[in-house]
């Protein structure tokens, strides 16, 4: 079982989403059918980590409590941490420090979404790396707005820039960061960038400087989706909607992956159901104890 906690970035004014997010958290805005966070909140959960520090502005706190409440619905437990000011992704391992107490984490950015039929094994895999750090590079079309991996001529990562007017490659970083207990201590040691922020590259930069980071990249068999426009939350819904209407299958549902890892039991999960029962959601959740029943009386 994973040794680490989970952090899960969602603070921000959300100002690119304007007007839409002047009175609800981006992190709350829906894809298809569930609040955004639901869905970094299932790829901790599909990592094995179950004590979860949320990072929210002051102002959106009360929103997340509402929604999510301790986690104890799901078997998580879920820590409430305020970000006075944004600062740079970074500063979350600041500001996560005490929760931590010395353990490695995962933080995942709260507007990034992942999929990938081999991506709970992916991210079982960077979990056993406990020294260093583990991050995930990914092929787009436009690396300027991202964190880019830069590569010499034998394919080694050699340098991680933030926002590069000409990017090294088209290889970005995504917001998903697997480190070891150093984060807080390397984090409180970077000086602002010039644009006053605490830069998560220059972190990333420091792990890499001591050839600590391991950079791995993710194939086409998945996707990540950074949901920071109009645009890319239109897009991240419809992919959703058409994943669960192709297949009948839910993604980032935390009640299924909760039960199919024993952390809760089929009470907690009919009582889920039971809450949901006047949409497709709940018919789901009702649908997956209807399957464990036959595979009970099967003799499975």
């Amino acid at each position: 079982m994973t040794k680490r906690k989970g952090i899960i970035l969602a603070g921000g004014t959300g100002s690119r989403l304007f007007p839409i997010t002047m009175g609800v958290s981006k992190q709350l805005l829906p894809i298809y059918d569930k609040p955004m966070i639901y869905y970094p909140i299932s790829t901790l959960m599909l990592t094995g980590i179950r004590e979860i520090a949320i990072i929210t502005t002051p102002h959106d706190q009360e929103q997340f409590v509402r929604t999510l409440g301790d986690g104890s619905q799901w078997g998580l437990s879920l820590t409430y941490i305020t970000q006075p000011k944004p600062d740079g992704l970074a500063q979350a391992y600041l500001l996560a420090r005490d929760f931590l107490d010395g353990a490695a984490s995962v933080m995942v950015l709260g507007d990034n979404i992942f999929f990938g039929q081999g991506l709970p094994q992916l991210l079982q895999e960077a979990d056993q790396n406990l020294h260093g750090g583990t991050v995930f590079a990914y092929h787009v079309a436009d690396p300027e707005r991202y964190g880019v991996v830069g590569f010499d001529g034998d394919d080694k990562v050699v340098e991680i820039v933030e926002k590069p007017e000409v990017p090294p490659s088209r290889y970005a970083v995504t917001g998903l960061y697997f480190l070891d207990g150093t984060a807080p201590d390397r984090a409180a040691g970077i000086k602002p960038s010039a644009r006053g922020e605490l830069e998560i590259t220059s972190l990333l930069q420091s792990y890499l400087g001591e050839e600590a980071l391991k950079v791995k990249r993710m194939g086409r068999g998945y996707a990540w989706l950074d949901t920071g426009t109009h645009e890319s939350l239109l897009d991240a819904s419809n992919f959703v909607r058409t994943l669960e209407k192709r297949q009948g299958l839910q993604t980032g549902s935390l009640e299924e992956i909760a039960f199919e890892s024993g952390w809760i039991d089929r009470e907690m999960l009919a009582e889920r159901a039971r809450i949901f029962s006047k949409n497709a959601y709940g018919e789901y959740l009702a649908g997956l104890l209807a399957a464990d029943d036959s595979w009970q009386q099967s003799g499975g």
